[in-house]
């Protein structure tokens, strides 16, 4: 093949952060729990995720657990939609995650709320937790959150003193330079109060969209191969090259370059071609133009894609791909859940189903590839990979869908895991204190204020397909950001001007709405509009151990932009 590991997708701009605490911290990079199980709870956290619009099925179980007299705690910068089923709405300052999940931690060991059964049991590195989390009082984080001390306590204790608890969580928590530790807080509250691996118990990033976990368990990762399994273990390595008779040629055994690092190595010219599989960086990378330049300095880009996207634009070859419902093969959703996919209608013109691309691709490099059919490389997959263990092809064409581990033929899949034990060092999970960590830039004179990217429920990522879906397109056409009315009045605008955003990377002009659910001083901004594109202003500083950028925290400077300005 290439010969390398720069290999990464879109899991790098959404979870790493998670996946790297979870399998610091717990052995696993998928969820514990599915989010079904909430109708097992009796509490259930949703921080730094916005289910009504971004995780829709999700979001009417979290409806559905509240009816039933579930306690929903919430927490986000910004307001919810599901804030009026919630118990308690915690809207906190942006990137003080830690500073109010240590405060909670804090109350949990202070009135001793914790389970010292389940810790003695299923867990390690308790005491220096407990140490560390001295200093992190409610009364000390208050001024830092925002959230009243008494409230930090009334969170803890509902929490604590469930039967039975779960913490979802979004690309709120994972999209920061501290967002490795966002998630570590999140774990180490769940086992303290041993709400991990029973019935109504876990930890659950909520995915973003419907393959990321499958191909985060393919190995689409520069520092790991299929299962999390290291770039640089020499028998895993051995193992493979047994597995995919690859002729003699070495396995790659150091860790590659991320989406991130990837651009910036071709600025060093380091990296002079690139093959792009369905992903749009020429939107959704962070500081866009300096995605943009490498782009257009390569020597040869490939991309491979069903639309012709704005990464497009930059291609010297272009290989026409099908759609979802054009072809067969499984994708693995937020549940571990792997579904199988099968074609509704034929692909159009010259387009071809991936693997079938890049079997033909890799026939051309000289590989002895033989693939005939996607079932041939599930088959292959199952070979490396324990989390596929009795999940056949022929089984998911009968159920459609199994989730793992599947403990049988017959076992439709567990919906808990490590109910017995954790996949680490003598079965424990471990507790890692986090510290507070400053955004990387914070609002000045120059500028005051704070801007937070995502999405919205009409438009899904960088808006490549929904903003060719008619119906979608016509209920929202233009771009737009949000900001609080007291913002507005600040900067002398109204709802449907114009204003002017701002940041060290960059400036662009956008209509303006007013929502309450934003809090003053910060601008929330959707990053599916290449006329007013996000990611011209976010910030490319990483998370040091996801290797996530920072797209939930920019300093920007927020005008009325004056009459004659381009959009």
């Amino acid at each position: 093949g290439f010969g390398h590991n720069n290999v990464d997708h879109c899991t790098r701009l959404c979870h790493a952060s998670s996946v790297a605490a979870l399998l610091e911290n717990v052995g696993s990079g998928a969820v514990t729990a599915t989010f079904n199980e909430i109708e097992n709870a009796d509490v259930a956290i949703v921080i730094g995720a916005n289910p009504i619009e971004n995780h829709p099925v999700a979001a009417t179980y979290f409806k559905q657990f509240t009816k039933r007299g579930g306690k929903l705690i919430l927490m986000d910068p910004r307001g919810m939609g599901l804030k009026r089923y919630a118990t308690h709405s915690l809207q906190f300052k942006p990137g003080t995650d830690v500073a109010m999940l240590n405060a909670v931690m804090n109350v949990i060991v202070e009135e001793e709320l914790y389970d010292q059964q389940y810790i003695d049991g299923f867990t390690e590195n308790w005491d220096a937790m407990k140490a560390h989390l001295a200093d992190f009082t409610p009364e000390k984080m208050a001024p830092i959150c925002g959230i009243e001390a008494d409230v930090l306590r009334a969170v803890a204790r509902d929490f604590a003193t469930a039967k039975a608890g779960m913490i979802f969580w979004g690309m709120g928590i994972s999209q920061h330079i501290h967002g490795t530790d966002n998630s570590r807080c999140l774990i180490s509250l769940a086992l303290m109060c041993g709400h991990v691996g029973r019935p109504g118990s876990g930890l659950h990033p909520l995915r973003g969209q419907n393959n990321v976990q499958g191909a985060s368990d393919a190995g689409l990762i520069p520092m790991f191969l299929p299962d999390y399994q290291s770039v640089e273990d020499e028998g895993v390595r051995t193992a493979f090259h047994e597995i995919w008779n690859d002729g003699g040629e070495d396995i790659a055994s150091q860790r590659g370059l991320t989406v991130v690092e990837i651009m910036d190595a071709v600025h060093d010219d380091r990296i002079k071609g690139m093959y792009v599989l369905g992903e749009n960086p020429a939107m959704s990378d962070p500081d866009v133009d300096h995605a943009r330049d490498a782009l257009a300095k390569l020597e040869h880009l490939v991309v491979q894609d069903i639309f012709l996207t704005e990464t497009a634009n930059y291609a010297d070859v272009i290989l026409p791909a099908a759609a979802w419902p054009e072809k067969t093969g499984t994708v693995t959703n937020t549940n571990r859940q792997v579904q199988m996919g099968r074609p509704a209608v034929p692909s159009p013109g010259q387009a071809h189903e991936d693997w079938a691309i890049t079997n033909e691709l890799a026939k051309r490099l000289g590989l002895d590839w033989t693939y005939e059919h996607p079932s041939e490389v599930f088959a292959e997959m199952k070979q490396s990979m324990k989390s596929l263990d009795n999940i056949t092809w022929d089984r998911l064409l009968d159920e459609n869908a199994v989730t793992y581990p599947s403990l049988s033929p017959e076992d439709p899949g567990q919906a808990i895991v490590f109910g017995e034990g954790f996949p680490r060092a003598e079965g424990r999970a471990r507790f890692t204190p986090a510290n507070l960590v400053a955004p990387d830039e914070t609002p000045d004179d120059e500028f005051p204020m704070i801007l937070i990217t995502g999405r919205q429920l009409e438009h899904w990522h960088t808006g490549s397909m929904t903003r060719r879906a008619s119906v979608l397109d016509a209920l929202e056409p233009e771009a737009n950001c949000s900001m609080h009315p007291s913002t507005l009045r600040k900067i002398g605008a109204v709802p449907g001007d114009m204003i002017s955003l701002t940041t060290r990377r960059g400036s662009l002009n956008v209509m303006v709405r007013e929502d309450r659910a934003v809090s003053p001083d910060q601008v929330f901004l959707p990053f599916a509009y290449v006329e007013a594109a996000a990611n011209i202003l976010t910030n490319s500083a990483l998370d040091p151990f996801g290797k996530i950028p920072e797209f939930k925290f920019s300093a920007v400077r927020v005008e009325k932009a004056s009459v004659d300005a381009p959009a």
